[in-house]
């Protein structure tokens, strides 16, 4: 399926942020966009979760819509997911999204935009490949990216404990690089913030996002964030998110 396998040693995003050349190839209902430097040269079965099952590589995971699986094969640690709308479209739509172009397709998109984030050392997963298939006036899309160092959330660490200050600050931090970046996540929310165990804080999901110039839209996601924050923690003990935690995230917006 994949000649020239990539050479990363360790799981996780790789320490550095090279990135080999950007490569389109037609499939059989659409194409591909992916990095020959962290695949080799990929065929469409790179995308069937049916194929890494087969192959005993496959961990399936909740969360994200149900769409997301862990693709764990030798030394390669990737992620697989599968775009799919949600709300009241949904059920209309299910994962068809109204084509407007390949470059305008989520995976695509997002991929490029990974890229650009990698590039500039930002703590988000890094860009395997991407595809889209046609359907009609429809496409259907997937994304793989290379595994971070951590799988907990932020909604998983507050169901179990409370979080320290100097954790909180971690996570503001990590929001503020973004927006100095002028990075606008579409949906900032304590599932697609990753705490690892060294205090590292790392963001998923970029579906929808751009870099723009910085503004107003930068309270719109922290208003975001915090609406998830009180959803996640409502019935928990009350100190896992009030005023305090919410000040020390706030605080560390500014840190470098």
């Amino acid at each position: 399926m994949v000649n020239n396998p990539s050479r990363e040693s360790l799981p996780g995003a790789p320490s550095d942020v090279s990135a080999g050349t950007e490569t389109v190839a037609p499939t059989a209902r659409g194409a591909m966009l992916y990095d020959a430097s962290r695949c080799g040269q990929p065929d469409e079965r790179i995308f069937a979760r049916d194929h890494w099952r087969a192959r005993g590589a496959l961990e399936e995971a909740a969360g994200g819509r149900g769409t997301v699986a862990f693709l764990c094969d030798g030394e390669r640690r990737w992620v697989l997911r599968h775009y799919r709308r949600g709300g009241a479209v949904a059920r209309l739509l299910g994962d068809r999204y109204l084509w407007n172009g390949a470059g305008r397709t989520r995976a695509f998109r997002e991929w490029r935009l990974l890229r650009e984030l990698r590039a500039a050392g930002l703590p988000v997963p890094t860009p395997v490949a991407a595809q889209y298939e046609r359907v009609g006036p429809f496409y259907r899309a997937d994304l793989i990216t290379e595994e971070l160092p951590a799988r907990r959330t932020l909604a998983q660490a507050l169901a179990v404990a409370p979080l320290d200050a100097a954790t909180w600050r971690s996570v503001g931090a990590c929001v503020g690089r973004l927006h100095a970046h002028g990075v606008h996540h579409a949906d900032l929310n304590a599932h697609n913030l990753l705490l690892g165990d060294d205090g590292s804080v790392y963001v998923l999901d970029f579906d929808r996002g751009r870099v723009r110039p910085r503004g107003a839209w930068e309270g719109a996601v922290l208003e975001r964030l915090q609406r998830s924050l009180r959803k996640v923690t409502a019935g928990l003990p009350p100190d896992r998110h009030d005023a305090a935690t919410w000040q020390a995230l706030l605080d560390g917006l500014e840190d470098d």
